[in-house]
């Protein structure tokens, strides 16, 4: 056994990179279904300028969904690879830290997004 107590042993952190993996691909399979649902639910919307508004919100959110999930992952492969406790909290306290700041961007550019599409609605 290992001096460190706290030490993850190999077999346990390749069991769990294992399962990361295999979230990650079935995630990836939802998403591309999810992706084409939804392309062919707005292809019946109407062209005019409020439904352009719209699908450029759900483009966005759809596009931010995914960068979040991915983070999610590589923080889950990180914490799946790392050797101790000590490296498991620094990998957390940096997700956290470079989440937040993503979140406050994606919020303002989703604000951003809608308001232009209200303003198109308007418009009408």
């Amino acid at each position: 056994m290992s001096q460190n107590p706290f030490e993850i042993p190999q077999q346990m952190r390749d069991l769990a990179e294992k399962n990361v993996d295999q979230a990650r691909a079935a995630y990836g399979q939802f998403m591309d279904a999810m992706t084409q649902a939804m392309g062919f639910w707005t292809k019946s919307l109407p062209a005019n300028e409020a439904s352009a508004g719209f699908r450029a919100v759900q483009d966005r959110a759809t596009k931010f969904a995914k960068q979040n999930a991915e983070a999610a992952f590589a923080l889950a492969s990180d914490l799946a690879s790392a050797k101790d406790v000590q490296e498991v909290l620094a990998h957390q306290s940096r997700f956290a830290q470079a989440q937040m700041q993503a979140y406050a961007l994606q919020a303002q550019e989703i604000g951003r997004l809608v308001a232009e599409a209200m303003q198109g609605l308007q418009k009408r």
